[in-house]
């Protein structure tokens, strides 16, 4: 471990929740922005984007 002498100057019953709880806050504050600042997400958390119907026709037929 890169930076195990952390744990001699921070006590880990400190520095993991703080790490911890500094995770979850970046994690909550990525995921608002994403749904405060794009449209997609929000109609995919809805049910929005509905699956595009089928082509009547696939081709033209053949002309003879």
């Amino acid at each position: 471990m890169i930076y195990g002498k952390i744990w001699c100057v921070v006590k880990p019953q400190v520095g993991v929740p703080i790490f911890l709880g500094a995770v979850a806050v970046a994690s909550f504050c990525v995921h608002l922005a994403l749904v405060t600042n794009t449209t997609w997400i929000k109609a995919y958390l809805n049910g929005g984007a509905k699956a595009p119907a089928a082509m009547s026709q696939a081709a033209d037929p053949p002309k003879k």
